[in-house]
């Protein structure tokens, strides 16, 4: 599965330098969306835009279960279950000190698709609020 991986990245990157392959969205897409606080956005809603697709019609059947099997295993240990924990985590603290202010800042991943932090949060009964680019906290 590593290797298999790792050819299908390194085809995906020879595809992209060579303009045979375009990312649907850009960096400024991803950024403007998310000051703008946009998060139920297309761009924000897809599980597997924070790791590399490696399903596509060119695969053997073989092949395509070897990438259905490590795109979900991608999908639960490197998205659902890094956003349970930083989002418990979260909770931990502001459980632990009640009298105190925090600041938490995230990238953009943490609140794309599915089971977000945010998600993960609203599920322990807290209520996130966006705050604009540019707005005093």
């Amino acid at each position: 599965q590593v290797v298999f991986a790792l050819n299908q990245t390194l085809l995906q990157q020879e595809s992209l330098r060579a303009g045979s392959f375009q990312i649907p969205y850009t960096t400024e897409d991803l950024i403007k969306h998310y000051n703008c606080g946009d998060l139920s956005s297309i761009i924000f809603n897809h599980d597997t835009s924070q790791v590399p697709n490696f399903i596509n019609a060119t695969l053997l059947a073989h092949e395509r279960i070897t990438a259905q099997e490590i795109d979900s295993y991608f999908r639960q240990e490197l998205i659902y279950k890094r956003n349970e924990r930083m989002g418990l985590r979260v909770k931990d603290l502001l459980e632990e000190y009640p009298d105190r202010s925090f600041f938490f800042a995230f990238g953009a991943g943490h609140f794309m698709g599915n089971n977000t932090v945010i998600d993960v949060l609203k599920r322990e009964g807290y209520k996130v609020e966006h705050t604009p680019a540019g707005q005093d906290i």
